[in-house]
């Protein structure tokens, strides 16, 4: 099949490549002055990417590295939006290891840490998707290293949030995940949903679901800041 290119067509594909190009430019422009005036920064971690997909959607056959992403992607307007400095493991679907090496998951691993720890962030949010063999589990679930007192306070502002926000039920809990310990700095995971649940896997896969779940994040760590401040002036 040919296609024909009219003058009009020409116009059309013109003033499209401005906008995206205008797009592009707002969104440099809004994370170049978030960084520079910023009281805040957050580091987000887009779990899995590239040749590591992650957990695999039992009835859609979600990848979740590509739900992840888009969630921490929203989650970093967000953020911007309100000033607050974001820096990300990764905002493409690409893995951070060479993908070939028989340790690629470690190199991955040992890269995420080393962009957290040279960013210094004042908290780190993790996002993944669970997945159960049990299909009627479902909800978000937070995670924290037990370590860090500042974590269990990000962890259990995070997940009372979501559970406000996604009608859930569940309770903060400790993990050992690497991503947790590599880095002094207050940190949390959080598995946004069950895809090996139907219903959740459903909403999942809407922008709309993956909007909401990223406003919850959002505004769990605007909470998590304001616990933060309220506590140094209790102490001074």
């Amino acid at each position: 099949m040919f296609l024909t290119v009219t003058k009009r067509t020409m116009v059309v594909i013109l003033a499209i490549t401005v906008a995206c190009a205008a797009l592009a430019a707002s969104y440099i422009a809004i994370s170049r002055k978030a960084a520079a005036n910023a009281l805040y920064t957050v580091v987000i971690d887009a779990g899995h990417g590239g040749m590591d997909g992650g957990v695999v959607g039992k009835t859609y056959k979600t990848k979740e590295s590509d739900v992840n992403l888009y969630i921490a992607r929203i989650l970093r307007h967000y953020l911007l939006k309100n000033g607050i400095n974001v820096v990300m493991t990764r905002d493409r679907d690409v893995t951070l290891s060479d993908g070939k090496t028989p340790g690629a998951k470690l190199s991955d691993m040992k890269k995420r840490a080393e962009i957290i720890n040279e960013t210094k962030p004042d908290l780190m949010i993790s996002v993944h998707q669970n997945s159960y063999p049990l299909s009627s589990v479902r909800g978000a679930q937070v995670f924290y290293d037990a370590s860090g007192e500042s974590s269990r306070v990000a962890a259990e502002i995070f997940q009372k949030t979501l559970n406000d926000s996604l009608d859930g039920v569940r309770v903060a809990k400790i993990a050992d995940y690497f991503v947790l310990q590599c880095s002094p700095y207050p940190s949390v995971l959080v598995e946004c949903g069950f895809l090996s649940n139907p219903e959740e896997e459903s909403l999942l896969i809407t922008p709309r679901y993956r909007e909401k779940v990223a406003y919850a994040l959002y505004m769990s760590v605007l909470l998590y800041f304001d616990k933060m401040n309220e506590e140094i002036k209790n102490k001074v």
